[in-house]
């Protein structure tokens, strides 16, 4: 079999490789185009890459024998997920490899930061003796603050307070009982953590919601003089509006690690920013880091080469194939009732309770709970979220995963409920299948009856049950060429409260769902996409 090496890895993986007799280890010696690798990889049965190559549905086409591409690293922004689980292969990489790397890394930088050693050394090499220029501070009784307490946050945080500092987090996933573990104070909001903070960094994946989060505003809102650490996603941190707070002098130095565009630019006016440190993204940079995801790699492809062990797979969860087909629609449905309860419940759980019913308690549950978790985990962790690292990353942030098998009887054969506990509020989803074609529907949302298709873009709203709110609602959608392709209703009782779940076909301009906001006789409004 043979297996292809596109990027750098540590040879001490290579040669885990080589030692198998049965494998032929290909190393390229260079970055290869995706129309140069086409004709490589027609017979190889595994890839292997960094962040550098990248595995297109193209070369997925061109691989007909591929069965596995390992990714040495956390990300696999560089392979196509989802052709390749289209074409049956098997996507893997190796989480937890550069943690501690990365949190070094930003450590070293908040101290470079705070003592200028770069600047202090470049003036030296230049010939100059500048002692008072390059003045420094102690860390020891400042505050930092850490915008994402997941792995390499709290590693961060660890190596902060041993050297004396007060540690603030924001985290809208993180427990308070996690938090409180980790000897940090949680805030509520970035803007209860900025004005607070003599350094700041950041550890957060890239979403919609954390692109440019820390921006003019958020940086004017700090006290003057803060410094800034980015080692996590190029973009978190508004390139633009740093460089002019830093011309200003209102941030009185940054450490970037990442950036919006990478290779980062010659002409990148970055280059000639005042007080800015700046590293070619050297986070898992470390001999130690490089030799973990090699060996790790290797170890899972020699695995699943040899006899189908399925470990640190991004799209297939550790099950023989049979299983698999057995389980798969409740995967799909599993991601959803987690995606959908996300968006509708507290953002800081405490516990989650995955309860199967019916035909559901015969299947293995580790699976499906994992898909529930990656759902309701996404806007979390971002694309760093998989079927693999999930639990661990639920532990990280202080929740609670309890899986029960019920007995309970519903008119449905099979189904599948999630629970969602934020201190004592509540907040659930079920589901099941209708027909033999497994069609996954919605059947219950917060004790209520429903039924809903997962799919798309879902307006979900409380309302006054009263003649003419239907219509009312289908006009102002109207009005804002929002169409509706299906709707659901319940109510307690006649002019009671009724539960309104629509499928649309885009999502509400936001003067629209103002309109419904303001209404007082619509309440709980939540735009769910899935």
């Amino acid at each position: 079999m043979k297996i292809i090496v596109c990027d750098p890895v540590s040879p001490k993986g290579i040669a885990l490789l080589k030692e198998q007799p049965e494998f032929e280890v290909v190393v390229l010696e260079k970055r290869h185009s995706e129309e140069e690798l086409l004709p490589l990889v027609a017979d190889a049965a595994a890839l292997v890459v960094r962040s550098e190559t990248k595995i297109t549905r193209k070369v997925m086409e061109a691989a007909g024998s591929l069965r596995v591409v390992g990714r040495a690293g956390v990300g696999v922004d560089n392979v196509d997920v989802a052709a390749a689980t289209a074409h049956g292969v098997v996507v893997m990489n190796t989480p937890g490899g550069n943690t501690i790397s990365t949190a070094e890394l930003a450590f070293s930088l908040i101290m470079s930061l705070a003592r200028k050693i770069p600047m202090a050394h470049a003036s030296m090499k230049a010939g100059k003796w500048d002692r008072k220029l390059y003045k420094g501070s102690e860390l020891n009784g400042k505050t930092l603050g850490i915008l994402g307490l997941g792995r390499i946050g709290s590693e961060v945080s660890r190596r902060a307070l041993t050297f004396g500092m007060t540690v603030l987090a924001y985290d809208p996933y993180l427990s308070h009982a996690r938090a409180k573990a980790l000897q940090v104070e949680l805030v509520e909001r970035p803007e209860d953590l900025y004005p607070r903070v003599d350094f700041l960094t950041v550890h957060l994946p890239m979403s919609e919601e954390t692109n440019g989060m820390v921006h003019a505003a958020a940086m004017n809102s700090m006290k003057r003089g803060v410094c800034i650490v980015n080692c996590a996603r190029g973009g978190i941190v508004h390139e633009s509006d740093l460089l002019a707070a830093l011309e200003s002098g209102q941030v009185a130095g940054a450490a970037l690690d990442v950036y919006t565009t990478e290779p980062l630019p010659a002409d990148s006016p970055l280059r000639s920013a005042p007080n800015l440190i700046m590293t070619p993204h050297l986070g898992a940079s470390t001999s130690e880091a490089q030799d973990n995801v090699g060996i790790e790699v290797a170890e899972a492809i020699t695995d699943f080469l040899r006899d189908g062990t399925v470990r640190n797979a991004v799209n297939l969860p550790s099950m023989d194939a049979r299983t698999f087909e057995q389980v798969r629609p409740y995967l799909n449905l599993g991601e959803k009732l987690g995606r959908l309860l996300a968006q509708i419940t507290p953002r800081r759980n405490d516990r989650l309770v995955i309860t199967y019913g019916g035909k559901a308690t015969a299947l293995p549950g580790d699976p499906i709970s994992r898909a529930v978790l990656k759902g309701f985990l996404q806007n979390a962790a971002g694309t760093e979220v998989n079927t693999v690292n999930v639990r661990n990353l639920a532990n990280s942030l202080g929740l609670l995963v309890e899986e029960v098998k019920s007995n309970e009887e519903t008119d449905f054969q099979e189904w599948v409920h999630v629970s969602a506990w934020a201190g004592e509020e509540r907040r659930s989803v079920g589901g099941t299948f209708f027909s033999a074609q497994m069609l996954p529907r919605i059947v219950r949302m917060n004790s209520q009856p429903v039924e809903i298709v997962p799919e798309g873009v879902l307006l979900l709203l409380n309302n006054t049950d009263r003649p003419g709110m239907v219509g009312h609602i289908g006009s102002i959608l109207g009005r804002a060429s929002v169409n509706i392709a299906s709707m659901s209703l319940h109510r307690d009782e006649a002019g009671g409260r009724a539960l309104s779940v629509l499928n649309l076909d885009s999502v509400p301009p936001k003067a629209a769902l103002e309109e419904l906001r303001n209404d007082p006789a619509i309440t709980n409004l939540h735009v769910v996409q899935l």
